[in-house]
C-alpha cells in the first residue's frame, strides 16, 4: 500500500489503542440479544416452533435493526477469547513493525488473559464462548471448546513465542535493548501451551469419515461434523503443528480434513456453510475463513490442490460477495432477512484474506485498497473505535470486540 495509506493506518491504530485502554477489554456482542436467559429462550423457541418463535424474537430483531444500543437491556459486557487473540496478534504485529517494546508487552497481557479464560474442564488448552450459544441444533454451553476459536489463540501464542525466541537470541528489532522479565520462563510456558493446543485439536475434536481420503470434524468435542470452516480451521492448525513438532500424525489428520474442504467446494468455487442440507448458504466471512486456512496451508506445504481451490474461490468471491460499490456484502444470496447492509467483521476478514493472497492473486489488490480506504474514511469514529454495522437505516455504533473491533485492529496492523 502507498505511504499515505500507511501513515493514516498508523494514526488509526494509535487512536484505537488509546480508545481500547479507556473503554476496556469487555464489550457487548452481536449475540447479546440472545446470550441472556430471555433472549436464549426466545431463540430456542424460534428453532422449535417457527411461528411462535418468530413472535418471541421479534422484539430483539427490531432492536438489532433500529435500537442497537438496547443490547445493554438483554445482557452484560463480556471478555471474548477470540477477541483477545486478535488483539494479541495485532499488538505483536505493531511490535514487529515499530520495535516499540510496549506493544509486545500488550500482546503478552492479552495472552495472560487467555491463559485465564481457557476451558478449565479440559486437560489441554482450548477456548470457546463465555455464554450459552443457542443454535438450530440445541444449546452449546459456555466454556465449551470451539475449533473455530481455538486456532486463533494458537496463532497468537505461536506468534509471540517466535518473537520471544528472537529476543532470547538477541535478534531484537530496532527497539532492542529491553527484555521481558522472566522471558526465558515465559518462552518455555508458551511453547508448552502451543503444544497443548495442538493435542487438543488432534485428540478432543472428533473425526467423521466422509470418503476414503477425507473426514469432516466436530465443531466442539461433543458435536457432529459437517461444518466446512471447522474442518478448514483444524486442518490449518494441525498442519502448522505437524511441522513445528515434527508429528506426522497431525499432518495425516489435517490432510483428511483438508480433503473434506476441497471435496466440498461447489462447481462455481463457493462453499456452503455446512453439508447437512440445511445450512447451505454462502456468506462473506465464512468464505474468508475457509480461504484463509487454505492460503496458510498452501504457504506451509505448497499443496497444489489448495492453490487450485483458491483460484476458483477467489473468482467466486470477487464476483458474488461484493455489492455494486465493490464493497463486501454479507451473503451471495441471503438465506433470511438481514437487518444490516454491511458489517465491520466482513470488511476485516476481507482485508485479512486479501493481504494473505494478494501476491498469488494480484486481482485482489484493487479490492484491498478500496476496502481499506472505505474503512479509514467512513468507519472510524471520533473516539478511535470503529462502527460495527451499516444498518438499512443509520449505523450500529455499539463497539463489539468479538464482532469486528479486534479483527479490524489485527487486519490493519497486519
Amino acid at each position: 500500500m502507498s505511504d499515505p495509506f500507511a501513515a493514516r493506518i498508523s494514526d488509526v491504530l494509535t487512536d484505537f489503542a488509546n480508545w481500547l485502554d479507556g473503554y476496556g477489554e469487555k464489550s457487548w456482542d452481536f449475540q447479546s440479544f440472545f446470550a441472556g436467559p430471555v433472549g436464549g429462550r426466545a431463540k430456542a423457541l424460534y428453532y422449535r416452533h417457527k411461528l411462535m418463535g418468530t413472535a418471541a424474537v421479534a422484539p430483539m430483531i427490531f432492536c438489532e435493526a433500529f435500537l442497537p444500543a438496547a443490547r445493554r437491556l438483554f445482557h452484560h459486557p463480556m471478555r471474548f477469547p477470540i477477541a483477545d487473540a486478535h488483539y494479541a496478534m495485532g499488538f505483536a504485529f505493531l511490535y514487529q513493525a515499530t520495535g516499540d517494546f510496549s506493544q509486545l508487552e500488550k500482546a503478552i497481557h492479552f495472552l495472560t488473559e487467555l491463559k485465564n479464560s481457557r476451558c478449565r474442564e479440559f486437560k489441554e488448552y482450548c477456548w470457546g464462548y463465555p455464554f450459552d450459544w443457542v443454535w438450530h441444533g440445541g444449546t452449546t454451553k459456555g466454556q465449551t471448546p470451539l475449533i473455530t476459536t481455538t486456532p486463533y489463540v494458537y496463532e497468537a501464542f505461536l506468534q509471540v513465542t517466535e518473537l520471544l525466541q528472537l529476543e532470547h537470541r538477541g535478534q531484537r528489532t530496532e527497539g532492542g535493548g529491553q527484555s521481558i522479565e522472566d522471558g526465558a520462563d515465559l518462552l518455555d510456558e508458551y511453547k508448552q501451551i502451543v503444544e497443548s493446543i495442538a493435542r487438543h485439536a488432534a485428540n478432543d475434536i472428533k473425526d467423521f469419515r466422509t470418503s476414503k481420503n477425507a473426514s469432516s470434524c466436530s465443531y466442539t468435542p461433543f458435536s457432529e461434523g459437517g461444518v466446512i470452516n471447522a474442518a478448514a480451521y483444524r486442518a490449518f492448525l494441525l498442519t502448522s503443528a505437524s511441522q513445528i513438532f515434527n508429528e506426522e500424525e497431525y499432518w495425516l489428520t489435517a490432510e483428511r480434513n483438508l480433503n473434506f474442504v476441497l471435496d466440498n467446494q461447489n462447481p462455481d468455487g463457493s462453499w456452503f456453510y455446512a453439508v447437512d442440507g440445511v445450512r447451505d448458504f454462502v456468506d462473506h466471512y465464512h468464505t474468508c475463513f475457509v480461504m484463509k486456512a487454505l492460503a496458510k496451508i498452501h504457504t506451509l506445504t505448497g499443496y497444489p490442490a489448495c492453490l487450485e481451490a483458491l483460484s476458483k474461490g477467489v473468482k467466486y468471491y470477487l464476483e458474488n460477495l461484493f455489492d455494486e460499490d465493490g464493497l463486501p456484502k454479507p451473503f451471495s444470496k441471503a438465506p433470511r432477512l438481514t437487518v444490516y447492509k454491511r458489517e465491520l467483521y466482513d470488511c476485516a476478514e476481507c482485508i485479512n484474506l486479501c493481504l494473505l493472497l494478494r501476491e498469488r492473486f494480484p486481482q485482489l489488490k484493487p479490492t484491498l485498497e478500496k476496502v481499506v480506504a472505505h474503512i479509514l474514511n467512513v468507519w472510524v469514529k471520533r473516539d478511535g473505535s470503529f462502527r460495527s454495522r451499516k444498518l438499512h437505516l443509520g449505523w450500529d455504533n455499539v463497539p463489539m470486540h468479538r464482532w469486528g473491533q479486534a479483527q479490524m485492529f489485527r487486519s490493519l496492523a497486519f
